[in-house]
Formats: C-alpha cells, sequence, structure tokens
C-alpha cells in the first residue's frame, strides 16, 4: 500500500464509543478524551498516512474520515 497523502482527520464524536483500536495502532495521531472518545491530536500529521488510514480502518464503528489533499474522504466510502 503506498502512502497516502492524507490533510485532513476528523473524529465524528456523535459515532465514536471509545473502543480506542486506534489509539493503539496509531498513539501519535488519537487519544482519548476525558469523556472517554477518541480525539485527533495535533501530531497526527507526524504519523504516516498509512498508519492513520489503518486506524481510522480498525475503528468498529467507522467513526474517524479521513481527507486526502483535495478535500476527498477517501474512508469511510
Amino acid at each position: 500500500m503506498s502512502d497516502p497523502r492524507i490533510s485532513k482527520v476528523v473524529v465524528l464524536r456523535d459515532v465514536c464509543i471509545g473502543a480506542a483500536p486506534c489509539t493503539v495502532v496509531a498513539p501519535d495521531a488519537f487519544e482519548l478524551d476525558s469523556e472517554g472518545k477518541a480525539v485527533v491530536k495535533d501530531s497526527w500529521k507526524n504519523t504516516a498516512g498509512k498508519t492513520v488510514l489503518e486506524a481510522a480502518q480498525s475503528c468498529p464503528v467507522n467513526a474517524i474520515e479521513v481527507y486526502d489533499e483535495a478535500g476527498t474522504k477517501i474512508y469511510p466510502k
């Protein structure tokens, strides 16, 4: 898999259930806040695009949206 160029990552807080696989796959990109919901860390851009995408794909409820440089949503489709 090539490393996708990601420009934006969004966590849908109303969808997130706090299962936290994103924090395991990409701990430099995601963390749980005081409400037990995933949030995107400021340092997410230091994480390989492929890893951010894998973290989004690990979410059991598809609460993480990933966008490419053109602003097109690449996950979930």
